[in-house]
């Protein structure tokens, strides 16, 4: 019999769509005007819960948007990057195919 948990991280479906919509509005609320320091450290938010509740997919364009803002990405570019990051977040698959797969659309459209 299951216990209704899923990923081997505790957490039940009802749960992770939870934080899933909580990442979703965290990454809509982003704004740029912060500056650079402020985003990093909401985006590290952000990839932290991904992190902890096994969200692949945003985990690894978080990390990828953490490389962009380190090699001085800005403008524009954020914004498409913080568009891929909630389409990760929302994505009805997460993992590790899933993952590979956005990666993959990264370096794509934002190889640089």
């Amino acid at each position: 019999m299951g216990t209704g948990r899923q990923n081997g991280i505790g957490a039940t479906p009802g749960e992770v769509g939870a934080v899933k919509a909580d990442l979703a509005r965290r990454v809509a609320a982003i704004e740029w005007r912060g500056g650079p320091a402020k985003l990093a450290n909401e985006l590290d938010q952000i990839r932290r819960m991904a992190r902890a509740h096994g969200l692949l997919p945003a985990l690894v364009v978080a990390q990828q948007l953490e490389r962009a803002l380190a090699r001085g990405d800005h403008g524009p570019i954020v914004h498409a990057w913080l568009a891929m990051l909630g389409e990760a977040v929302l994505c009805e698959r997460q993992d590790a195919a899933a993952s590979d797969t956005f990666a993959a659309a990264c370096q794509v459209r934002f190889a640089g």
